[in-house]
């Protein structure tokens, strides 16, 4: 699979982006002549080899005519500006819908309707041409699949059309999403709304760079030069070499606990699943000095740690935590359902690579059929996974 890493060390902005794929291989003129049959008269498009701190980059630039007009757009203009392009239609539908991204952002954002949204001048032209020529040569070099490191945002304030703003500005935190992203000591805005919002639309991870056969490389320059480093966005794309499934991260808490009453255990465990651990477990241990003990073990996402760690410490006696992060791989799950002489049970079907690899009913479900019906739990449960094992899935 063909796949695309960008390494936002130094943030990243819709110009750094369109300089980076193009430096790894997209054609300008084909570009040029893609933008240029926009009905946008009075800016031209180029694109220079520059050096940033030892780093030869491409410099994609957006240049304005002076003293021709360009108006105030809304939404529903830039649409029509897209539509009348000559575009590939599957370019066509990701700008718009970029284009719509940021625009719902400013509207939650300034308290407006999304119609009344205004792109301000000379900045919509170059965000036109930054969003449309980013999907442009996207298409043009056919990646798969899109990954990111975490996005620096920079530090400090910005000046914008609504005054002086805080680094990062709240339309780039809105465009956020689920990404990671990390302020730093470089003072300036980094990250910009445009960057934010392509590299969030295309990337499915963020991380270190995914194992590939490196193909191509580029560099996109942006405009500042930052004192300590070479302010480019680097585009990397090759071919994934990874031979198991794609993996996720999962947390793990963990804490040995050789003084609680028992009986207090499987509440704490309870607790937690309830509070959204993905898993929570118990592991019998012989502790220091022969002491019977247990191991608490909870699996979560990132996200849940916060809200889950309290409900260790306050759910039992330990006096701390372990906390790490695994990788692994999930078989693809789904629940279907089958018939037995009792009554319906749902099968919950695991696959690897996608052949069925694990049946499992639904415990619940035929203890509950089993008592409805005065028979055993395992006649039904086996009669299910018979059942199940034939395929005569219900729902098929």
């Amino acid at each position: 699979m063909r796949v695309l890493y960008f390494d936002c060390s130094c943030g990243a902005g819709g110009d750094m982006i369109v300089g980076a794929l193009l430096d790894a291989g997209a054609d300008f003129d084909s570009l040029r002549k893609a933008l240029l049959s926009l009905p946008v008269s009075g800016f031209d498009v180029s694109a220079a080899r520059v050096v940033k701190h030892g780093i030869t980059a491409t410099q994609f630039s957006v240049n304005i005519e002076h003293g021709h007009d360009h108006p105030s757009r809304h939404l529903e203009d830039i649409l029509e500006i897209i539509g009348q392009g000559d575009l590939p239609r599957e370019v066509k539908d990701a700008a718009a819908a970029t284009f719509q991204r940021i625009a719902e952002c400013e509207a939650k954002i300034h308290g407006t309707d999304i119609e009344e949204v205004h792109f301000h001048e000379v900045g919509a032209v170059d965000s036109i041409a930054d969003i449309v020529g980013a999907h442009f040569v996207m298409n043009e070099l056919r990646v798969m699949r899109v990954f990111s490191s975490p996005l620096n945002l920079g530090s400090g304030t910005v000046r914008t059309a609504h005054g002086i703003m805080p680094v990062p500005v709240p339309a780039t935190v809105s465009l956020l999403g689920n990404a990671q992203a990390y302020g730093s000591g470089v003072e300036g805005e980094l990250l910009t709304p445009t960057g934010a919002a392509l590299i969030t639309e295309w990337a499915s991870g963020y991380g270190p760079m995914p194992r590939m056969r490196v193909e191509r490389i580029g560099y996109g320059s942006g405009t500042r030069d930052i004192p300590d480093r070479s302010n480019v966005l680097r585009a990397i794309i090759g071919e994934t070499v990874e031979v198991l499934p794609e993996t996720e991260t999962i947390v793990v808490i963990e804490a040995n606990i050789d003084d609680m009453n028992p009986e207090l255990l499987p509440p704490l465990i309870a607790d937690l699943i309830a509070k959204g651990a993905r898993d929570a477990f118990l592991t019998p241990i012989l502790g220091k000095k022969g002491r019977p003990a247990h191991v608490v073990t909870v699996l979560c996402d990132e996200e849940k740690l916060p809200e889950l760690l309290p409900h260790v410490f306050f759910g039992s006696t330990t006096f701390g935590v372990r906390i790490r992060t695994d990788r692994r791989i999930c078989l693809e799950r789904e629940w279907r359902q089958v018939k037995t002489p009792w009554g319906r049970v749902r099968v919950k079907v695991g696959r690897f690579q996608g052949q069925i690899t694990c049946l499992s009913p639904e415990f619940e479900d035929c203890r509950n059929v089993a008592e409805e019906r005065n028979v055993s739990v395992l006649a039904v449960y086996e009669l299910a996974h018979a059942a199940a094992v034939k395929g005569e899935f219900e729902d098929a």
